[in-house]
């Protein structure tokens, strides 16, 4: 606790107190965020969720999912992705309940959202077989800046 400080809180009689009893009202200062473990929704999507959210997407009679390789075309998907990547980000840092709280909260409804018959995907042809990845196409480079390098603004 700077010398300042200790005067403000408590005036000039501050020099009879012990040093140690500073200590324990010393303010911390708050260590960095913890940083993203994905830099991009892009590489959130590539990454994490075509890997571990697998169902079975395809056209009409082949499935009653849909889901489109070229996710980032439709801007909803973008702004449901997005939300999922920063709640997964967020969530991930609470290890008693923070995966379940994702998963039921965020993942499932809007998951059910982007892949129902009549979501953004609803005239996508994209199709996989039971136990494989989500299709996945890359989007045009730069598209989704690394958020962890600097010169991301």
């Amino acid at each position: 606790m700077t010398k300042l400080l200790r005067t403000f809180l408590m005036g000039d009689s501050y020099d009879e107190l012990d040093a140690a009893d500073f200590d324990a009202l010393d303010v911390v200062p708050s260590s960095a965020p913890p940083s993203l473990v994905f830099g991009s929704v892009d590489e959130f999507v590539r990454e994490k969720l075509i890997q571990q959210y697998r169902r079975v997407v395809g056209p009409p009679g082949r499935a009653h999912r849909r889901w489109a390789a070229e996710w980032w075309r439709y801007p909803e998907a973008v702004s449901r992705l997005e939300a999922l990547w920063r709640s997964w980000e967020h969530l991930r840092l609470d290890g008693a309940t923070g995966s379940s709280i994702w998963w039921r909260d965020h993942l499932d409804p809007h998951m059910a959202v982007l892949m129902d018959v009549d979501g953004p995907f609803a005239e996508a042809k994209d199709q996989n077989d039971p136990g494989e990845p989500l299709p996945y196409a890359h989007p045009p480079t730069g598209m989704f800046p690394d958020v962890r390098t600097a010169d991301v603004v």
